[in-house]
């Protein structure tokens, strides 16, 4: 079954950063997918400068909306930071990485809205905002949920410079993904993985000659998919 992923990139009034992304069909590569993302946007700030310092370096999030269970618990969200395991003890850094497996909010649903928390009412809310038979679940999280009601006002207009580079990453996003893809099916020996990862290429606009390049497939092939 092949992955998919839409993002939205984020910058909050106080300058954090953040990557926020719904993902079908998570593979066994996901987590460290999401390392590899919210290191790259924290490192995308620039503290150069002699008025600047590590000590202006914003909080980075990389948060997930996961429609596929990705761990063997109930847990509806994990939150994971730098720290020292052995001794329980946090290095405070400023790279965090949520996830929420919309999977497991089916029986969060099932509870009364007052007793939900914030965070199981937003995950409700992404789980079930298109289904029709929920849309009074919905509409009464609305109303109780202000935030979600209002979120477009959490959220600053992003400036031309950083739309572009929204455009940017979400395509470098892409072809890593596709490569990821199409490297750890020639590993496991999926004898239509190039095909497979050019239909995905093709649903997402890549250009010929890009599918052409990641996938080796001849343009013609390309073309016929």
């Amino acid at each position: 079954m092949n992955r998919h992923t839409s993002q939205i990139s984020v910058k909050l009034t106080d300058g954090q950063l953040g990557n926020v992304e719904m993902t079908t069909n998570p593979d066994t590569s996901e987590a460290r997918r999401l390392e590899f993302h919210v290191c790259k946007l924290f490192t995308t700030q620039d503290i150069r400068g002699e008025d600047k310092s590590y000590k202006d370096l914003k909080n980075t999030y990389q948060i997930s909306l996961l429609n596929k269970p990705l761990f063997n618990d109930e847990e509806l969200i994990h939150r994971f930071e730098y720290y020292d395991r052995e001794h329980n003890l946090s290095l405070g850094g400023k790279t965090t990485i949520i996830t929420v497996e919309l999977s497991k909010a089916d029986r969060i649903a099932l509870k009364p809205v007052v007793e939900m928390s914030s965070a199981e009412r937003w995950s409700v809310f992404f789980r079930y905002v298109r289904d029709r038979g929920k849309r009074e679940l919905i509409n009464e999280i609305v109303e109780y949920e202000e935030g979600i009601a209002m979120a477009s006002e959490v959220l600053l207009t992003v400036s031309r410079d950083e739309a572009e580079r929204a455009v940017l990453d979400h395509e470098y996003k892409n072809a890593l993904d596709m490569q990821s893809l199409l490297v750890g099916a020639k590993r496991e020996g999926y004898g239509q993985a190039r095909e497979e990862t050019a239909r995905k290429m093709k649903a997402d606009r890549f250009s010929l000659e890009k599918i052409q390049e990641y996938t080796g497939l001849s343009l013609t092939d390309i073309e016929q998919l």
